[in-house]
């Protein structure tokens, strides 16, 4: 088990397991940490240095000073922080898997940085949540507008709202880790990053995107709709883009399928993983 603490890696907890001369980053999405990762990493550390971390917003993360609502209005720090890990590591060509938001801030960063990608992998990845002419996000503007303004109101009963209907109300134990998870974030922080996530649009960066893709989309994800995996397959022009669809209900195909997910994470990747690992 190899890692390192200093400078951004040590505020943001991340580290490096396993072993392996090809590295895979694991990036998880809103309202999580990197335990979401945990029934995924037994199988990826047999043959890969994962680096794991958590987000500036994430509860995990100490320092409250880290997180800037100003600074991260957009994605564009995000994945500056990203890439600044990923110097620090010293990781290059590695395989990048961002959950949710996560996806999308991988993609800035890799169109920022190319040489620091091998292959992105992106779950339940959405370039925008609103619906516009000829597309659908998902959410109206009025949803919108509800959930900031129930999260600015009463944040507790809304984690319980939010992780059931994102989670996916037929798996009790992945509610009940995401709503725990929401609830460690400052209401502030939440309310901050959820005007960043459902106000961005992220469209324009998809045609830039020259790193191999692989999408896993859920194919009933109450927070992306499979046309919007679609959608950016097409527009992403410049890389081989695919599609590889889990038959499942949430947003969180690693925590609530994950033997299907691994499954499909070997075939894209090449490895034969060790189910009794998981």
């Amino acid at each position: 088990m190899l890692g390192t603490e200093k400078g951004l890696s040590a505020a943001m907890n991340a580290r490096i397991i396993g072993s392996g001369n090809e590295a895979i980053v694991l990036a998880h999405g809103y309202g999580a940490d990197q335990s979401f990762w945990e029934k995924i990493t037994p199988c990826l550390t047999l043959s890969y240095r994962v680096l794991v971390f958590d987000w500036n917003f994430s509860g995990a993360v100490k320092d409250s000073n880290l997180y800037d609502s100003d600074k991260y209005s957009s994605f564009d720090a995000f994945s500056d922080d990203l890439i600044a890990l990923l110097d620090e590591f010293r990781l290059q060509g590695s395989v990048f898997m961002g959950h949710s938001i996560a996806g999308m801030i991988g993609c800035i960063a890799s169109v920022k940085r190319p040489e620091l990608f091998k292959r992105l992998i992106l779950i339940g990845a959405s370039p925008r949540y609103l619906n516009d002419d000829n597309y659908a996000g998902g959410f109206e503007s009025s949803e919108i507008e509800q959930m900031l303004s129930n999260i600015e109101s009463n944040f507790m009963e809304w984690t319980s709202y939010f992780a059931s209907l994102i989670a996916n109300a037929k798996n009790p134990l992945a509610v009940d880790k995401y709503e725990k998870s929401l609830r460690t974030m400052r209401p502030g922080v939440a309310l901050s990053v959820a005007k960043t996530v459902f106000g961005t649009d992220q469209r324009d960066i998809l045609d830039k995107i020259t790193i191999p893709c692989t999408i896993i989309q859920p194919t009933n994800d109450a927070a992306v709709p499979n046309s919007v995996a679609e959608y950016m397959q097409k527009k992403m022009i410049k890389g081989e883009t695919t599609i590889e669809k889990i038959d499942m209900d949430g947003h969180f195909p690693h925590l609530s399928a994950h033997i299907q997910f691994l499954k499909v994470l070997g075939s894209v990747l090449g490895f034969y993983p060790d189910m009794e690992l998981s």
